[in-house]
This record gives C-alpha cells, structure tokens and sequence, in this order.
C-alpha cells in the first residue's frame, strides 16, 4: 500500500492547478495500494484502479491509445455486467470510451470529470471494430442529435439504443447517466409506463454520440464525494424543456479557476515525483 505519510506534507510544494493537468497523464501505471477513490468526480483521483481489458463478453474498449481505461474495480464489474446483459438482450457490442487515467486526475483536454474512476462514456454506436482502428477510431463517432431541429436524428436512433440505456440505468451502482437534452426527450415520450429508470437519465451539453455513466462512490471510500442526490421524478417535465431555450446574454467573463486538489491526491503527486 502505498505510504501516504505525513511526512510528505512537509516538503509538499504548491502546485498550481494548470500544472497537474499534465502531472497526473505523467502516471502511466495504477498507483499500489489499498483501492479508494478519493475527492469528486471532477477534483480527485484513485489508489488501486485495475485497467479494463480491451475485449470482454459483449464490449470493446475504444481509444486505448489515450490510455484511459482505467477505474475502480467497480466500475469494470459495472461495464463487464452491462456488456453481458446488453449482448443477452441483442444489442451487438457496446464500445467503451474514455474512463480514467491510471491515478485518476485533471485531464490536460476532453474532460473535466472522470477523476475518480467512477466515470466511463459508451459510444452511441455499436461494434465490433477492428484493433487498429478500435486503438484510435477517429472520426467515427455516430451523432445521434439532429442539431439544427433539436431533435434526434430517426435515422439512426434503434431501439436498441434505448435498451441500452435502460439496462444501464437500471443498475443500482449508477448514480446518474449524462446524454444530450434531445435523447432524453426521446426517452421521455418512448418510455412506456416504466419510467422509474428515467431518473437517473440526466441532460447535459454535448453526449450526442456518447453517453456518459457515472457511479455512485462506493461504501467502503470515505474520501469519496458524491454529487448531490438526482431529483424526484422521471426528470421529463419543463426542467428539461428549460434545456432548449436560448442563453441569456452576457457582459461579464468568469475567469476558470481550478481548484487544488484534495490533500490525498497531493500527497499521491508527491509521492511520484511530480511535485
């Protein structure tokens, strides 16, 4: 396990949010130790995350190049048990995306989240693939959401791609599930009277070709912050039509101040050498 001593306060220098962007993609290999993630989905990192292998029952990891196929063991048992139902419910193989680097981290670009390796993003399309073009399957990706009408695009979206989504919110691991406002309100008027699981589909900016799955901090993870609890309801009422109307205007620029990371994962950059 790795020695998390007080002792590396003491020569711990302050590192300046910017630089850790690069510090923690520096990390190449899991960092031993006892498995805990620690601090929030978008400010943390992980001791003990277990990579993903690149092909398992019903999955194939993407982008592997990126080497962000990484996470807590959660996770891969989460990923490997949805590929396995969704293949049990017909749905060709799923693509697995981005989850997180070897210690977690700021990403330098494509992410502010999956620091904690509890994150992981599955491609709205479906495979196999061939290894070359599954390492870096640039330019492949399928955008589901007609962006001039708001709306997804009935060409592409199957059914299968709903079932996917409820198999993968139906699991009691998740904490929430982010896809483009539109999908959503594809969900909302194709759901049936089975919408419990909609709750946990949530609208966010972009995922028109992915959708992003994030769990909930494990039990046994006390430095682990959860987000605050997903709203009641199925999530389909004016909240989510709010989604669609026009920005409101303004003057004033918000400088992006990053925080510092939490003590642990300091200690953890510390540690190797990254100070």
């Amino acid at each position: 396990m790795i020695l998390l001593k007080s002792t590396l306060l003491t020569g711990l220098l302050t590192l300046s949010s910017l630089s850790l962007a690069t510090q923690w993609e520096q990390i190449r290999t899991p960092v031993a130790g006892k498995v805990q993630s620690i601090g929030g989905y978008s400010n943390g990192c992980i001791i003990g995350a277990q990579p993903l292998a690149l092909k398992g029952e019903g999955y194939q990891v993407i982008r592997s190049a990126r080497n962000r196929y990484y996470g807590h063991p959660q996770l891969l048992s989460y990923l490997q048990n949805l590929a396995k139902r969704a293949k049990a419910s017909g749905i060709p193989p799923i693509l697995i995306g981005d989850m997180g680097m070897p210690a977690g981290g700021r990403f330098s670009s494509g992410h502010a989240s999956h620091q904690t390796g509890l994150d992981a993003d599955i491609w709205l399309r479906f495979g196999p693939m061939d290894d070359d073009t599954a390492r870096n399957p640039a330019g492949l990706a399928t955008v589901m959401v007609n962006h001039e009408a708001n709306v997804v695009d009935e060409r592409l979206w199957t059914e299968n791609h709903t079932k996917l989504l409820k198999l993968a919110a139906t699991d009691g691991r998740v904490d929430r599930i982010f896809v483009n406002p539109a999908i959503k309100v594809k969900l909302c008027h194709t759901a049936g009277a089975d919408r419990e699981w909609l709750r946990k589909i949530r609208p966010w900016y972009a995922h028109d070709s992915h959708f992003h799955v994030r769990l909930s901090c494990p039990t046994d993870a006390p430095n682990c912050e959860n987000q605050a609890p997903v709203p009641a309801g199925d999530g389909c009422g004016a909240e989510l039509y709010s989604w669609f109307e026009p920005a409101k205007p303004s003057n004033t620029a918000k400088p992006k101040i990053l925080p510092q990371p939490p003590q642990l994962c300091q200690m953890i950059l510390s540690s190797q050498g990254l100070q």
